[in-house]
């Protein structure tokens, strides 16, 4: 699979699989395109999957700046290098913030969005009080700053919900996947953790006149449920609620996701 490079000169990697209409899947912080294994092997029979490295993540150059301008610039010049149009963009995690910052200057080439486990605001303030506290987010950046291996795998155990890895041979495919994902240097960790504290996208959400997939497990503890219902409150969206579940549901849930995804945007063609 190919590099490409910016228009600030750095390679930026990305992963593509199948063909059909477009499916870009944008991963989160500290993660890389391989989270996407499950979704690349069972939806490629019926998109075109595009998955990114963002910049510093992956296979992606650790260079430059890890805000959401910056990665979302980057997203915007993967569409046009490759041409996509037509697009059903997901975002999780971070990603979704990336999704939701990218979305104004490729509105013309997208269809609909999906927003997986998301929030547009990480930290907690006044206005936005469904992220979470300024001391766990402290408490992270001084994990990352102390090991950042180990603050990881902290970080990666705590995507999960009691029970959703029961499942041996589950566990054990998710446990090769995550294990795939390159670490990222700690100051790409940092700056771009700094950016998820600083960082308020609520004011975007009215503008995004798109069909929206909001989805999110109700025992979320990294982006909280309420940061969910908040962004399907404020967009034209499909809300998918799935009980007992945690962060990473397209790993713990990949046959319910998958099948959601493709619900989600024979839908929207059906409307079209």
């Amino acid at each position: 699979m190919p590099w490409f490079l910016n228009e600030e000169g750095r390679r930026l990697w990305y992963e593509e699989q199948g063909q059909g209409p477009v499916l870009v899947l944008q991963h989160g912080w500290c993660m890389s395109s391989a989270v996407w294994r499950f979704q690349a092997d069972a939806l490629s029979g019926r998109f075109r999957v595009v998955m990114p490295d963002l910049a510093g993540h992956g296979s992606s150059d650790q260079s430059g700046k890890y805000d959401f301008a910056h990665f979302a610039s980057d997203l915007k010049q993967l569409f046009v290098h490759l041409d996509l149009r037509d697009v059903l963009l997901a975002g999780w995690s971070m990603g979704a913030q990336v999704a939701l910052q990218a979305c104004g200057e490729l509105h013309d080439r997208l269809t609909a969005v999906a927003l997986i486990s998301g929030t547009p605001c990480f930290a907690a303030n006044a206005s936005f009080p469904h992220g979470l506290d300024v001391t766990e987010i402290n408490g992270m950046e001084l994990k990352v700053r102390r090991n950042i291996g180990r603050a990881l795998a902290g970080f990666t155990a705590g995507m999960f919900a009691p029970g959703e890895l029961d499942d041996p041979n589950l566990a054990r495919e998710v446990g090769d996947i995550l294990g795939a994902v390159p670490i990222p240097h700690s100051s790409v960790a940092l700056q771009s953790l700094r950016t998820l504290a600083e960082s308020d996208l609520s004011h975007l959400l009215p503008r995004l006149n798109l069909p929206v997939l909001v989805i999110n497990g109700d025992q979320d503890r990294i982006c909280l449920p309420e940061a969910s219902a908040y962004m399907a409150a404020h967009t034209k969206s499909t809300h998918w609620i799935v009980a007992g579940g945690g962060h990473a549901l397209f790993l713990a849930r990949p046959e319910e996701f998958n099948n959601c995804l493709i619900e989600f945007w024979e839908s929207v063609r059906d409307c079209s």
